[in-house]
């Protein structure tokens, strides 16, 4: 159980932050980014997480990038997360008046405290409820790291059941 919300607390974090920054980055006018990002998004958020983590975990140490299972887990679940965590903040960012950044400017607030004060704090505000689903949702997804060999909640279950032959009793614990 320590692994299993050490790896999603851990991948939460990691996401907020690969959320904010896409989010963010996907603002620029310089066409090109924008467009990486928004094939970012679209490729994370239309292909299973399962693959995901398959493809961090295999495809990386091909490439010279060689990630201890944990750590590969928590990474896939990250850039999952973070790709959904930035379509949600810019749903929030759409719903924020423009006025709001108008009156903070009118006010002779820079613009990174604008942005800091005024505009993401009314964003993450709209953003909780799905935001909390999103959470919730890594909180269930971590159970898929066993199948890179991280043995979390549902790999030590799964060995537990195998020795003692009692399922009902240690699903409904792990559930």
């Amino acid at each position: 159980a320590r692994l299993t919300l050490s790896a999603s607390l851990l991948a939460i974090l990691l996401g907020m932050v690969v959320g904010v920054a896409l989010a963010l980055s996907n603002r620029t006018d310089w066409r090109p980014l924008t467009a990486l990002i928004r094939l970012y998004v679209s490729f994370v958020r239309g292909t299973p997480l399962f693959i995901q983590i398959l493809v961090v975990f295999y495809i990386l140490p091909a490439v010279g990038l060689d990630i201890p299972r944990f750590e590969a887990g928590v990474l896939a679940l990250s850039l999952n997360s973070g790709a959904y965590v930035s379509e949600m903040i810019r749903g929030g960012l759409s719903a924020v008046p423009a006025g709001q950044l108008s009156a903070a400017r009118a006010l002779g607030m820079s613009r990174l405290l604008v942005w800091r004060r005024v505009i993401l704090p009314q964003v993450f505000v709209l953003i909780l409820p799905p935001l909390t689903m999103e959470f919730t949702g890594l909180l269930k997804a971590s159970s898929l790291l066993m199948v890179i060999g991280v043995v979390e909640l549902t790999r030590t279950a799964q060995q537990i059941v195998s020795t003692t032959f009692r399922p009902t009793e240690i699903w409904l614990t792990v559930g």
